[in-house]
């Protein structure tokens, strides 16, 4: 039975409505245990002093962090909710595509935050940390520390999403692998100013590494896609 446009609309209502009671209670489990979360989001910045240099800086740090941790938390209800609303509306050959792009799309998240974590944070903090060791000492505003650390774990989150996007292109019929392969020029120039965007330090060495990331895995969703015979 077709659903009306009002019946659509309080389908979307309802599911963004989980998604943010989800997001809620993930956030409140993540506020109780955030000294430790900030803890562990600290150990890339061995040796520095943070400053709270406002009254309740670290309570509002605090929130943030609890924030997007719940967000985190709540993803798999998230997604759930994603499929449950745009499923009665697919054909079967696009549900098909479902389980592995929302698999994909939740490894490489999670992966993008992990390289940020282990490589681009302690890579980006190092720069600043040895540019200034000779004439300033490191004492840094939690908050802005925070702010710093927060954009770059999502948005190489974030970044890591381009195989999904080419398998979903190339299974709607957009675009093909062999196309894709043909522009690796324009990828390489967009890959550098991806990672200057989306890199909020301006330091080369940083910039470079989510670029090459960016590469890496554009090439290896081409060869995701040439797999599927596309």
């Amino acid at each position: 039975m077709e659903m009306s446009l009002f019946d659509h609309l309080e389908e979307l209502r309802r599911r963004i409505f989980y998604s943010l009671i989800a997001v809620a209670v993930g956030a409140v489990g993540c506020f109780i245990f955030v000294k430790p979360l900030v803890q562990v989001l600290e150990v890339p910045a061995q040796g520095v002093k943070f400053l709270q240099l406002a009254p309740g800086e670290f309570f509002f740090v605090s929130l943030k962090v609890a924030g997007y941790s719940g967000i985190l938390v709540a993803s798999p209800v998230i997604l759930l909710q994603i499929i449950l609303f745009v499923l009665p509306g697919l054909t079967r050959r696009e549900r098909r595509l479902i389980v592995p792009v929302v698999l994909g799309s939740s490894v490489l998240f999670f992966a993008g935050l992990f390289f940020a974590y282990i490589a681009l944070i302690p890579a980006a903090l190092n720069f600043f940390v040895s540019y200034g060791a000779e004439v300033v000492e490191q004492a840094w505003s939690i908050e802005r520390y925070f702010e710093f650390v927060l954009l770059l774990l999502f948005s190489t989150g974030i970044a890591f999403q381009i195989p999904v996007i080419q398998l979903i292109l190339s299974f709607l019929g957009i675009i093909s692998s062999q196309t894709m392969l043909s522009g690796w020029r324009f990828v390489v120039l967009g890959a550098v100013i991806l990672g200057a965007i989306l890199t909020p330090s301006t330091d080369p060495l940083t910039q470079s590494l989510l670029a090459g990331a960016v590469l890496g895995l554009y090439f290896g969703g081409i060869g995701v896609v040439k797999l599927t015979g596309r």
